[in-house]
């Protein structure tokens, strides 16, 4: 369903983030973020008066990882900030991405490598989509995501979770690894009884159940749905630099 019809408003900022990804010839992935800000007027920045039209950050990542989801190589762009020359000074610390692997604590490893000043507060907010930007990449194309019984094939991994195993495969024992891990594709919902009648009702082991839902804690009391911590937004927003 579409959002309620709103209040009479006027529009004071725009961000936009999206993410891409690709299948090299060589058999490698990349993913690339984008996060754009922009408001609908002229700005005053401290470097300076931004005209209408042009963007306050144009921030880029770009990831290549293999079909196992480890960073083999990263980089940074920062086309347009706020502090032109200065900003850009920071791009090669992402390559600290380098080595690590988006299913396991990524986003607590970027927030420990790139954290604070080391790196860009917006850059490193960004690297928090690309776990998921990777999975929905690989979901029917690297990764089965029907039953292995009569699933089909290329089906939408749909919750965006990234908390499959390592590889993305799923034996005949073992549940599509999307299922069980968002309210649609809960093993008792009407999503599981249509699509996946196989495993309608299924009772997942206790320890299947501990990753699915996070459990094991982190300091901050937040997790992505496979014990990785999530970076409260609080900690970066109202942030132009």
């Amino acid at each position: 369903m579409p959002l309620s019809s709103p209040v009479s408003r006027q529009l004071r900022h725009r961000r936009a983030i999206r993410a891409e990804a690709y299948e090299r010839a060589d058999g490698l992935w990349d993913v690339e973020a984008c996060l754009t800000d922009e408001k609908p007027r002229d700005v005053e920045l401290a470097s300076g008066v931004r005209p209408n039209g042009q963007p306050i950050h144009e921030l880029w990542l770009r990831i290549t990882i293999d079909r196992k989801l480890n960073v083999v190589d990263a980089e940074a762009s920062s086309d347009w900030v706020p502090y032109p020359g200065l900003c850009q000074v920071s791009n090669p610390a992402y390559r600290a991405l380098i080595g690590l692997n988006l299913h396991h604590n990524f986003r607590r490893d970027v927030a420990r490598l790139l954290g604070g000043t080391t790196g860009c507060t917006h850059l490193t907010e960004l690297c928090a989509i690309l776990p998921t930007a990777a999975i929905q990449a690989f979901a029917g194309d690297v990764w089965d995501t029907g039953d292995s019984n009569g699933g089909t094939r290329g089906a939408s991994a749909g919750s965006g979770d990234e908390s499959s195993n390592s590889t993305g495969e799923h034996s005949n024992d073992k549940p599509p690894f999307q299922l069980g891990r968002c309210h649609a594709l809960r093993f008792d919902g009407e999503a599981v009884q249509q699509f996946y009648p196989r495993w309608y009702g299924h009772a997942p082991r206790s320890a299947d159940r501990a990753a699915s839902s996070g459990e094991g804690g982190n300091a901050s009391g937040m997790n992505d749905g496979s014990g990785n911590e999530v970076q409260s937004n609080s900690q970066t927003e109202g942030n132009h630099a």
